[in-house]
C-alpha cells in the first residue's frame, strides 16, 4: 500500500509539474530552437544547474532559467550535467542542451606535434596550447615523445599529455624494434631512434628514408664517419632552437660527441623526435650500394656509390645554389 501512495505522490507532482509548464508554453518551448543565431563555445563551471542556466542565459542561447531547471529535474538529469568547454549550435533547444550536458561531449581540441621536432621544442608547443594546464615536470631527453596528433580536452594537465607522447614512443620503439631485420648492426632499440633521427633530419620525402638508412648502414660497417649535418647543427644548439643558417666550414670541425664529421659512429644519442616512417626505415632499410647522398635541389637527394661521382652531384648542387647574374 505504502508503494502504491509513492507512486500515485509521485505521479501528481509529475502531473503538476507539467501543468506547469504546459501553462508557460513550457513543452513547445522545451522543444524549440533556442535563440542563439551562430554556434558558441562556452566554458561552464561545475556548479549547479541555476548557475548553469544563468550563463546560457547570458550568453544568449537558453531563455527562462527556471523553467530549464524544472525541465533539468523531471528528465532526472539535473545532476548529471557535466561541467567543461561546449561548442553549442545554432538554435539548440533546450531538450538539446540538456542532453549535450548530460553527455559530457565537451570541445575536442588538437594539437599537432611533427616529426623531426626536438624535445625542448615539443614542450615549448605543449605550452602554448592555452586549453590545457598545468606545468611539464621536466623536459625529456631526445627521442622519447611521439610525433603524432594529439587530442585533448581544455583543462587536461600539459604532464599528462607529454606522459602519453612518451608511452606511444615507448610502445612504437618497442613493436617496430620486434620486427626489425635481422644482421643490423644495431645494439638496443636506442641506437635505433638515434639513428632514426639523423634520417628524419635528413629528408622529409618519406620513400628517400630507407635509402637513407641503407647509406649510415653501409657507412658504418666500413668504419666511415656518418657525416651527417644535422648532428652539427645538433651539437651547435642542444636542440634548444633551429640553428637559423647554414654550416660553416668551421662548424664541421666542432669538437663535439654529436658532431659525425669528427666522430665515427652514432651520436652518444638522438638529435630529434623522429616519427614511425623514419623508425621503420631504420629497421628495414633498403638495399643499396650507395655511400653518399647529396640535395638534388628538387627537395630530394641524389645517391652516390663513388666519392667522384658524389663529387660531381655536389658539384651540381653548388651551381644551382648560386645565384645567377
Amino acid at each position: 500500500m505504502r508503494r502504491l501512495l509513492s507512486i500515485a505522490v509521485a505521479g501528481f507532482i509529475l502531473a503538476a509539474a507539467i501543468g506547469v509548464l504546459g501553462t508557460w508554453g513550457g513543452l513547445r518551448w522545451y522543444e524549440a530552437p533556442g535563440p542563439s543565431t551562430a554556434p558558441k563555445t562556452i566554458v561552464l563551471e561545475p556548479r549547479g544547474t541555476e548557475a548553469i542556466g544563468g550563463t546560457l542565459e547570458g550568453a544568449g542561447i537558453l531563455t527562462h532559467v527556471r523553467l530549464f531547471m524544472l525541465a533539468a529535474r523531471l528528465s532526472g538529469g539535473a545532476g548529471e550535467l557535466k561541467a567543461g568547454e561546449y561548442l553549442f549550435p545554432a538554435g539548440i533547444s533546450p531538450a538539446g542542451i540538456l542532453d549535450l550536458l548530460r553527455s559530457g561531449r565537451t570541445v575536442v581540441h588538437r594539437l599537432v606535434v611533427p616529426e623531426g621536432l626536438t624535445s625542448p621544442e615539443i614542450v615549448a608547443l605543449v605550452n602554448e596550447a592555452d586549453a590545457l594546464t598545468g606545468e611539464i615536470a621536466e623536459t625529456p631527453a631526445e627521442g622519447q615523445l611521439l610525433p603524432a596528433t594529439y587530442f585533448y580536452s581544455r583543462g587536461d594537465k600539459r604532464q599528462a599529455l607529454v606522459d602519453r607522447m612518451h608511452r606511444g614512443m615507448t610502445k612504437l620503439v618497442g613493436e617496430l624494434w620486434a620486427q626489425r631485420r635481422p644482421g643490423l648492426p644495431l645494439g638496443n632499440p636506442a641506437e635505433a631512434v638515434t639513428l632514426a633521427s639523423m634520417v628524419e633530419k635528413e629528408t622529409g620525402v618519406e620513400a628517400e628514408r630507407p635509402l637513407i638508412a641503407g647509406v649510415f648502414y653501409n657507412r658504418l660497417k666500413l668504419g666511415m664517419r656518418l657525416q651527417s649535418d644535422p648532428t652539427v647543427s645538433y651539437a651547435l644548439t642542444q636542440g634548444e632552437h633551429p640553428l637559423g643558417r647554414t654550416l660553416s666550414h668551421a662548424d664541421l670541425e666542432l669538437p663535439s660527441p654529436y658532431n659525425t664529421y669528427v666522430t665515427k659512429g652514432l651520436p652518444p644519442g638522438p638529435i630529434a623526435n623522429p616519427g614511425k616512417a623514419a623508425l621503420k626505415a631504420v629497421l628495414d632499410p633498403a638495399a643499396t650500394d650507395a655511400l653518399y647522398f647529396v640535395a638534388d635541389g628538387s627537395g630530394g637527394h641524389r645517391f652516390s656509390t663513388t666519392l667522384d661521382e658524389h663529387n660531381r652531384a655536389v658539384q651540381h648542387w653548388r651551381e644551382i645554389q648560386t645565384p645567377k647574374n
